[in-house]
Order: C-alpha cells, then sequence, then structure tokens
C-alpha cells in the first residue's frame, strides 16, 4: 500500500474566494495485478478471499460541498518509469515530484450503483505544478533497513510538508486559479500493510506570528501517528511532529528515544466541530496546539486496506482548521516563549477503527 497526497488552495474566478482540495494517488497490492481493478469491497471478492488491486485517483475538496471522488484503474493501464524516482501515468492522469494532472467525473446513479467505489459523484480536473519548499524526515525509521525488514505496519514521509502551488483546476463547472503565494500546499506518502487506529493529522504553513504581527512565510508545522505498530507491537498515543520555524526546525519524534520526546494528546467531538489537542516536548522545546475544525466542511475519508477490509469507516479529513500553536525553548532555568501563531487552513484528520474491525 503507498500513497501519496496534495493540499493546497484556490482562487475562484473571477471573485476572490477561497476552496480547499486534494488529490491522492493510491496503490493497492500493483503485485497482485489484473488488467482490470480489483474491488476489495464486491462481496463476491470477500467471500474468494480476493484482495483489492489498482490504482485510485482520489480527488475532492472540503467546505459545505466536501465531496471525494475516486477513479480506478487496472494494473495495465498504469505507467510508470523506473529511471525516474516518481512517475506515475493512467489515462490522462499524470503526476511526478513537480507535477500533477488529471479528471475524475462520478455521476449520481454510478456512485448509488457502485459502494465499492466508496466515493460522491461529482467532477473534477486539474493542472498543477508543485514545488516542495521544507520537508519532514522522519528518521530512521523509514529507513532502508527498517524498511526491508518491515518493522512498522505503517510508515510516513513529509516530502513537502509546506509546498507551493500554481496552476488551474475546474471542480462541478466552476474555473479556480491556483495562486502560488495564496497556496499553503501539502505533500506527503503514507505506506505499509495497514492503517493506524486512531488516526491522527494536522498540518498548516498558514501561520500569523501574535509577537510580531506578521505573517510566517517560511514556518509549517506537521503532526501524525496515532499507535503505531512496530514488528506488530502496538505504542498507543504515539505521535510525530515538527515546527519550522522561521528556518529553524523542532522536532518532536517519539522514535529519537534520546531527545526525551514526551505526547501528551486529547481529542473532543462536539455537535458542530471536532477539537484537537496536542502537547508535545523534548529537552530543549515545548509545543502546544489547539486546532478545531468544523464538522460540516469535513468528509469520512474512505480508504481500504491492502487485505480488503474497510476498517477506518469514520475518519473525519478537513482542509480548513484553525486554532493556535505556542511554541517555548526549554532549558534549565524554566521555558521561554518563542511565538504564539495563529493558524488558518489546517489539514486535519482523525478516525478510530470501527470496534468489529479492530485488530
Amino acid at each position: 500500500m503507498t500513497g501519496g497526497g496534495i493540499l493546497s488552495r484556490a482562487s475562484r474566478k473571477p471573485q476572490e474566494k477561497n476552496g480547499s482540495s486534494s488529490w491522492n494517488i493510491f496503490y493497492a497490492s500493483p503485485e497482485l495485478g489484473k488488467d482490470e481493478p480489483v474491488f476489495g469491497q464486491l462481496k463476491e471478492n470477500q467471500e474468494k478471499g480476493i484482495k483489492p488491486s489498482y490504482l485510485m485517483v482520489k480527488a475532492g475538496c472540503w467546505g459545505k460541498e466536501a465531496m471525494q471522488l475516486h477513479r480506478f484503474f487496472g494494473w495495465k493501464e498504469v505507467e510508470t518509469d523506473p529511471k525516474i524516482p516518481f512517475h506515475v501515468k493512467a489515462d490522462d492522469c499524470f503526476v511526478t515530484e513537480d507535477r500533477m494532472c488529471g479528471s475524475v467525473s462520478i455521476k449520481k446513479e454510478e456512485s448509488e450503483a457502485h459502494p465499492e467505489w466508496m466515493c460522491d459523484y461529482g467532477e473534477m480536473s486539474w493542472d498543477i505544478k508543485i514545488e516542495k519548499l521544507i520537508p519532514f524526515n522522519v528518521g530512521y525509521g523509514a529507513s532502508t533497513p527498517f524498511r526491508f525488514l518491515k518493522a512498522f505496519e505503517m510508515y510516513w514521509h513529509a516530502e513537502g510538508m509546506k509546498s507551493r502551488m500554481s496552476g488551474t483546476l475546474s471542480c462541478n463547472g466552476e474555473l479556480f486559479d491556483i495562486i502560488p503565494e495564496k497556496s499553503f500546499g501539502y505533500a506527503d506518502k503514507n505506506w505499509g500493510r495497514n492503517f493506524t487506529s486512531p488516526w491522527v493529522w494536522l498540518s498548516s504553513s498558514d501561520l500569523y506570528s501574535e509577537v510580531s504581527h506578521k505573517q510566517l512565510e517560511n514556518s509549517v508545522f506537521d503532526i501524525g501517528g496515532g499507535r503505531p505498530k512496530v514488528f506488530c507491537f502496538p505504542f498507543n498515543r504515539k505521535l510525530l511532529g515538527a515546527m519550522y520555524y522561521e528556518g529553524k526546525e523542532y522536532e518532536f519524534n517519539f522514535s529519537k528515544f534520546w531527545m526525551n520526546v514526551k505526547t501528551d494528546f486529547d481529542y473532543e467531538e462536539t455537535e458542530d466541530e471536532l477539537i484537537w489537542h496536542v502537547h508535545q516536548s523534548n529537552w530543549t522545546a515545548e509545543m502546544d496546539t489547539e486546532i478545531h475544525c468544523r464538522k460540516d466542511e469535513m468528509l469520512f475519508v474512505n480508504y481500504e486496506s491492502p487485505d480488503g477490509k474497510k476498517r477506518h469507516n469514520r475518519l473525519f479529513n478537513g482542509g480548513n482548521g484553525t486554532g493556535t500553536v505556542c511554541l517555548y525553548e526549554k532549558n534549565r532555568h524554566g521555558k521561554k516563549l518563542i511565538d504564539r501563531m495563529s493558524v488558518r487552513h489546517t489539514g486535519c484528520e482523525y478516525g478510530e477503527y470501527d470496534k468489529e474491525n479492530a485488530l
């Protein structure tokens, strides 16, 4: 299972209105590849123990008209180039490290007739350039030896936790310009054998300093994890986190035990919104993060696991979170506030397996 996600903002024509959209390439068991997509949610495939195998292009948007659209390809339709680090093409859908384009169109009657597609209905097309500005390298946990040993059930690497996008997209007939200066983009990759539960993710590069009263042009934070499994042993309530603050990186990575990383996080669901509280610390720094996101601007993002089970059926996903991040430096005399930041356009996720699907 591999996947890559892009998060960006767009401005509508002719009015200046903001929009939030995402795109994703999802590989399901290419080694089991067939000429046509193989869907794990089909009853006959589940009864026969047939695992899913396809390339899925996921596109969608958040807000009052949130939707997710899936387009599937069998592996004979997919082109990759082993001489290029990342190059995938299927029909008019194409993605590399610095560009992506494609389209997806699902009719209402198709969505209703094919629940195994796990998607809504609508139309999107896009042609976008990607400039990855700041990465988050999670460390040795995603290194070659650990990948060879299949030590982790799920791996994560954020090559562009701050990315700049430019280009155009169309959503249900409405044309958007993606303006680089107003694009708070994001790019990462997850891969492995299964997902994590709980699943936690928070990230934004739209940060405003309440100390200097200026927009922070060279800053971003990224938090992810939940319950990683290492050699099948679960480590509960563990998060990886980083804050890149105006040229300096502060990392809160539980796998780097010598940094004395401690994390506490809570999650609340009210009638109208979701709220994340995360406190992270190491020997030299602390970070407190609180993010809110309205439920009516989110969706339940849909994936099936490589074994064909759909364990996440209430995985909240949004891109319009707001809140605050407080960053501190620590020493033996105490801690000192570096900045208190107002946060907008936060990508955010939270979900847990259904009880009957829990591992």
